[in-house]
């Protein structure tokens, strides 16, 4: 099979569902073509055998004509094979259209999450992400599975009608208008099983959020006691999750139920008609053997029909939520007219703040309100919702340069900043070039690495929960390092460390950056002492520069935050 190509979200139509489904669609169009190809000749030929073996009855059994049962067995077998051979095909096609529909649609997601960035956790929840990736793909793929058998269904039902209209125009009227009005049965349970499967996949996301809530807090709620509150909370969501889920296979139950019934009593009539038929002496007895075959051959396309109708329901309801997430945009654009980038070593500046960050220095944000701090971080490496061009990197904003310049020179390290899962040395040099021995030793995480059996070969668990708070924000730090940027801004890199293990972090930390621009938002006197530059944050505007000393000298406000001097309080 060709290999399809990792599709871009900003490609994919997501205008609606429909719309969507189509993109899908024609972005496989050769497999879904085969598919449809091998279907369409599968259910021919099931659609066949009815009269097959009438004429083997009639001309071989009945008239004793020892030849023409054997050609008509004959026929009969070559058909058989040829069904065989094209349901292999028709599964295999069905099997690759269900895996491209649905990998496509976790490369969509996936690559709209990176690029959406930091925006991705303001503009959607985990749970809607997460319910996308385990139900959603699986609802599209199934439709793009079950195309092929319905197109089968449509040209075997208009074969069989063919056939019987020829043999008798009773029984192919029955058949043309009987099928039709079926389906007409079966519409009005449609649309309600679309409104209740939406809120019930409405509900899963928000139990999957609150699960993911529940399990990135759990210290958080022993320590302050609240497990039997969110454990309520949610027995209480997954309880209505579970009646919203029996809403929905009460009416699927209905519909399941109605595609057997009702297909049986079609055939029982077709059966009655055609007896009756024999009796009367219009059809011979294979005939009447073959008006058998065709009624209960129909159950098929009838089911089929149904089943492609329940699908496309579920289908459209995940689309219309993966439209949802395709259709956000980050709070940064990314530049119509790119500017050429500075040249390296340049100056940082923020206009809005009156922050200046001169090239190779390590350099310290102070803010009385931390929120303040981590806003002008991220404004820094160009990673906050109100971005602007106040931010310059050697005279040229930001927001003119292209994102991939702006990320590959500027690295924000902040405090939610979590490890991902797989092999530590992986995890701590995404890259594969840098000095990890280095961002270890200056990280003060070399103990963490002598615990553990494997060293860097053990495998970190989901955002490194196995580690604690203090070991996964050495590790960060060290990931951070290991990056080596020419710009690199770390938002309270020692806030869950002991006063020994910071005092280390910061005299080495300024060995480790020597000759680079390094930015550090805190508040700890053991950091503030070993930067080269402070800048003081007051109700967002930087109102005092110095050094750490000379700011505890000769600003009184400084001094009274940082070291908490009661006589100048009072």
């Amino acid at each position: 099979m060709r290999q399809l190509p990792v599709p871009d979200p900003g490609t994919a139509d997501h205008r609606s569902p429909g719309r969507f489904l189509w993109w899908l669609a024609t972005g496989q169009w050769r497999t879904l073509l085969g598919g449809m190809v091998f279907g369409i000749a599968w259910m021919s030929c099931q659609a066949v055998l009815p009269a097959v073996l009438g004429r083997a009855i009639d001309e071989g059994v009945a008239a004793r004509d020892q030849d023409r049962l054997l050609l008509w067995t004959g026929v009969m077998l070559a058909i058989g094979l040829v069904q065989a051979a094209t349901g292999i095909m028709r599964h295999r096609f069905a099997v690759t259209n269900w895996l491209t529909a649905s990998y496509r649609v976790v490369q969509l997601t996936t690559r709209q999450s990176v690029r959406l960035g930091a925006s991705l956790p303001r503009k959607v929840s985990t749970g809607e992400v997460i319910a996308i990736g385990t139900t959603d793909l699986d609802h599209i793929g199934n439709v793009m599975d079950v195309v092929a058998r319905f197109s089968g269904a449509i040209v075997s039902f208009l074969l069989v009608s063919a056939i019987l209209l020829s043999t008798s125009v009773q029984l192919g009227l029955v058949v043309l208008l009987g099928v039709p009005l079926l389906m007409l049965v079966l519409g009005p349970l449609l649309r309600p099983l679309q409104t209740r499967a939406a809120t019930e996949r409405s509900m899963r996301s928000d139990l999957s959020n609150t699960g993911t809530d529940i399990v990135g807090g759990l210290r958080v709620l022993r320590g302050i006691g609240g497990e039997e509150v969110f454990l309520a909370r949610y027995r209480r969501e997954s309880q209505a999750t579970r009646a919203a889920a029996v809403n929905v296979a009460k009416l699927q139950s209905v519909l399941d139920a109605l595609q057997v019934f009702l297909p049986g009593v079609f055939v029982v009539l077709v059966v009655w008609l055609g007896a009756r038929s024999a009796v009367s002496g219009q059809i011979s007895a294979g005939e009447l053997v073959a008006f058998y075959g065709y009624a209960a051959f129909l159950m098929i396309p009838l089911r089929t029909a149904t089943e492609f109708a329940n699908k496309l329901i579920r289908g459209r309801v995940a689309a219309a939520r993966i439209c949802r997430v395709l259709a956000l945009e980050p709070d940064v654009l990314e530049p119509t007219v790119t500017a050429a980038p500075p040249p390296p070593h340049s100056e940082l500046r923020d206009a809005r703040t009156g922050l200046r960050i001169r090239p190779g220095l390590l350099t310290a944000i102070v803010s009385e309100r931390p929120d303040d701090s981590a806003l002008l971080a991220d404004r820094l490496g160009l990673c906050a919702p109100e971005t602007d061009d106040d931010v310059t990197l050697g005279g040229v904003a930001l927001t003119a340069l292209p994102h991939r310049v702006v990320r590959s020179r500027i690295v924000v390290s902040d405090t939610e900043a979590a490890l991902f899962a797989g092999r530590l040395a992986e995890r701590l040099d995404e890259r594969g070039v840098g000095d990890i021995d280095g961002a270890l030793h200056t990280a003060s995480a070399e103990d963490i690495l002598e615990a553990l059996p494997d060293g860097l070969d053990t495998v970190v668990t989901e955002k490194g929960r196995s580690f604690s708070g203090g070991q996964r924000q050495r590790l960060v730090l060290a990931r951070a390092l290991a990056a080596d940027p020419e710009i690199l801004v770390l938002v309270e890199p020692t806030s869950a460390v002991d006063a020994h293990t910071e005092a280390r972090i910061a005299s080495r930390l300024r060995r480790h950056r020597a000759g680079r621009t390094t930015v550090v938002t805190t508040v700890s006197p053991l950091l503030l002492d070993a930067v080269d530059e402070v800048a003081y944050l007051v109700d967002g505007r930087v109102t005092a520069v110095g050094t750490h000393a000379d700011l505890l000298a000769r600003h009184d406000g400084y001094r009274a935050f940082v070291v908490r001097d009661v006589e100048t309080v009072s």
